[in-house]
């Protein structure tokens, strides 16, 4: 059976993949009152054990039939090879699509322009998981010229800072975060801070700069494998906190993206944020500071933006619309202080 409700003009949702998120979708659409539903799900195995919220007998290995026997996508494959081909193609035959891949969308946006211009191309759970970033970004906030974006994007290196805090050694905690399934058996992605360079890459474009690029936010990006018990425990002498933060502000006349692991004071915003939540800080001319923080992270709550871009889909409303031209960088404006940039000793 498939998961939704089926009716003679019910719309097709085909999936690109059935993983944690995948699985987590399909529950929520079980438990939605949709006039839609999934008709095939791709998958690499349509033997192995899955959880019983996913239509089995939908579940298929051929992506052109997902493609052909759909009207919207959803893709939670992951990676930028077959994703980002199957999610071009989709949108070319004039689908609609919805995706959590934040790689993609950082390494490959020219590809996805002529997309993002037409509004077919929906992203929510790319960015903070169920926690919305892209639509304030993309919407509200485009009433004030930014100033400046801070913002805690990944969860491993946020539940490993907080174990690094109880005083476990960086090994141990980073051990403990993939058995919890908050890293990945390959961590580099995250710990190396790439990962939340490639969110920070796409609230970059939606606020502050079209024209930021990839390799710009990366070769400024610095990850946490070299912080210890002890460097932590010292910047929480006085109250503050260390954290990976990724940061948009205003230099030498230019925009400058920045993920890095920073000392935050106990009076800023973002210092109080728990090991299992993420934040952003946006501050605007007109609008002053915006803090946005919850789950950025996590099965239930990235299914949960995914539902909510598959409803506007549905609906044929347009998804997020991309910025036109850079924002003016303001002259004579200091960016909030974060404190000490602890980047010493980090492996090169």
């Amino acid at each position: 059976m498939t998961r939704g409700r089926v009716g003679t003009s019910a719309k097709r949702i085909g999936l690109l993949g059935a993983g944690t998120v995948g699985s987590a979708l399909c529950e929520l659409i079980g438990e939605a009152d949709l006039n839609a539903a999934i008709t095939q799900v791709l998958v690499r195995d349509p033997e192995k054990a899955r959880a019983g919220c996913v239509p089995h007998r939908a579940l298929t290995t051929d992506a052109d039939a997902v493609l052909e026997n759909s009207d919207v996508v959803v893709e939670l494959m992951g990676g930028t090879g077959l994703a980002s081909e199957l999610m071009l193609r989709a949108l070319a035959a004039g689908k609609r699509v919805v995706t959590a891949n934040k790689a993609v969308l950082a390494e490959q946006w020219d590809a996805f322009s002529p997309f993002l211009e037409a509004g077919t191309l929906y992203f929510e759970a790319a960015v903070m998981a169920g926690t919305p970033t892209v639509g304030p970004l993309s919407g509200a906030l485009r009433g004030s010229k930014p100033q400046e974006l801070h913002a805690i994007l990944n969860g491993t290196c946020n539940y490993i800072l907080g174990e690094l805090e109880a005083g476990a050694e960086f090994k141990d905690a980073l051990n403990e975060a993939q058995r919890l399934g908050y890293a990945e058996a390959d961590p580099s992605l995250d710990v190396g801070g790439f990962d939340a360079a490639h969110k920070l890459t796409i609230l970059g474009r939606l606020a502050f700069d079209p024209a930021l690029s990839w390799e710009a936010v990366k070769a400024n990006t610095h990850g946490i494998g070299h912080l210890t018990p002890a460097i932590v425990k010292e910047a929480m002498e006085d109250g503050g906190r260390l954290r990976l933060v990724g940061s948009i502000y205003p230099e030498e006349g230019r925009w400058r993206a920045a993920v890095r692991p920073v000392y935050l004071p106990p009076e800023h915003p973002l210092s109080g944020s728990a090991s299992n939540r993420n934040g952003l800080l946006f501050k605007g001319d007109a609008v002053g500071e915006v803090l946005i923080t919850g789950a950025g992270a996590g099965a239930a709550p990235t299914a949960s933006a995914v539902l909510a871009d598959l409803l506007d889909a549905l609906a044929e409303r347009p998804g997020p619309r991309p910025l036109q031209r850079s924002a003016p960088v303001p002259e004579g404006y200091e960016a909030q202080p974060l404190g000490e940039v602890l980047l010493v000793g980090e492996p090169s």
